[in-house]
């Protein structure tokens, strides 16, 4: 979802699935559900994903469903670094639910809404195609990338006209810094992020860190806007990670002029990774949180 170059980077198969409920003590919430599958192809030199998602604005009265074919290819560099690019193809579908619309000429003063409504029903739905690529760099320790999301701005009215769906532009890195690896059950290490995204005349900065102390994970970040006084909230992420199963809840907490009264967000997120038979190749997975 961040990067279409992430598809196959665990190289073993990768199963992922993820919720989150944005503003649930307001009435009209933003529910959003995904879940992706990921792995590295030998034959074609690269990575194969898929991925699905849905998200639902105000009680389901506007429902996006996107489902992305991703290929991504990697380049060794050198011993240390490796380059991966990707492309993402999306069909993606957007529809209003007219019944579930409330209008001014439906309320008595008194009984509340009781009348049928006047207003003439527009809207529908809207299917389209849509397109992205990403690059990203990455050793050991460190990685950083670049995506492009909505290459071809399509069109997502759902009246008479043309209401475009601006580019996106990702840029995020982040490091992985070991600080005890006498054990491997015990082992501990930070990881600092940054995060910006930029669509229309929207921006977005996101500065965080994680540390992981044998299975267990824990971070916090801060959401704002760069260049401003703005702040949208912090973020607190725990979670456990092995081998073959990552779970993780993170939870924000709003300190823009919403106040915490909207009920912040939860997500919750799921990997389970699969194992693959060994093969001696020179291709480098890269470790970074999936949270």
């Amino acid at each position: 979802y961040l990067n279409p170059a992430f598809a196959g980077t665990a190289r073993c198969p990768r199963l992922v699935m993820n919720y989150r409920n944005q503003w649930p003590a307001l009435t009209g919430t933003f529910v959003t559900t995904s879940a992706s599958y990921d792995q590295h192809v030998e034959t074609i030199q690269g990575g194969l994903g898929l991925l699905v998602t849905n998200d639902r604005a105000g009680r389901g009265t506007l429902n996006t469903t996107t489902v992305s074919g991703i290929y991504s290819y990697q380049q060794p560099i050198s011993r240390n670094f490796s380059l991966k690019a990707g492309f993402q193809a999306t069909y993606f579908q957007k529809a209003l639910d007219w019944s579930k619309l409330t209008f001014g000429d439906m309320i008595d003063p008194r009984k509340g809404f009781i009348y049928e409504t006047q207003d003439i029903p527009r809207g529908g739905s809207v299917n389209n195609v849509d397109f992205s690529a990403g690059v990203l760099g990455f050793s050991e320790k460190l990685y950083f990338g670049f995506a492009a999301h909505h290459l071809t701005e399509p069109n997502e009215s759902l009246v008479v006209g043309t209401s475009r769906l601006p580019m996106k532009w990702t840029g995020h890195a982040g490091a992985v810094i070991p600080i005890d690896k006498r054990n491997r059950y015990s082992e501990s290490s930070i990881s600092p992020n940054v995060l910006y995204r930029r669509q229309g005349e929207f921006q977005q900065l996101n500065i965080g860190l994680y540390v992981r102390k044998g299975p267990l994970v824990g971070g916090i970040w801060y959401r704002g806007i760069l260049f401003s006084d703005y702040r949208d909230a912090f973020i607190a992420t725990v979670g456990i990670q092995t081998d073959v199963i990552r779970f993780g809840y993170s939870y924000d907490v709003t300190v823009s002029e919403l106040t915490p009264a909207t009920g912040g967000s939860h997500e919750i997120s799921m990997t389970l990774q699969f194992d693959c038979r060994p093969k001696r190749t020179k291709f480098r997975t890269i470790s970074c949180p999936s949270f």
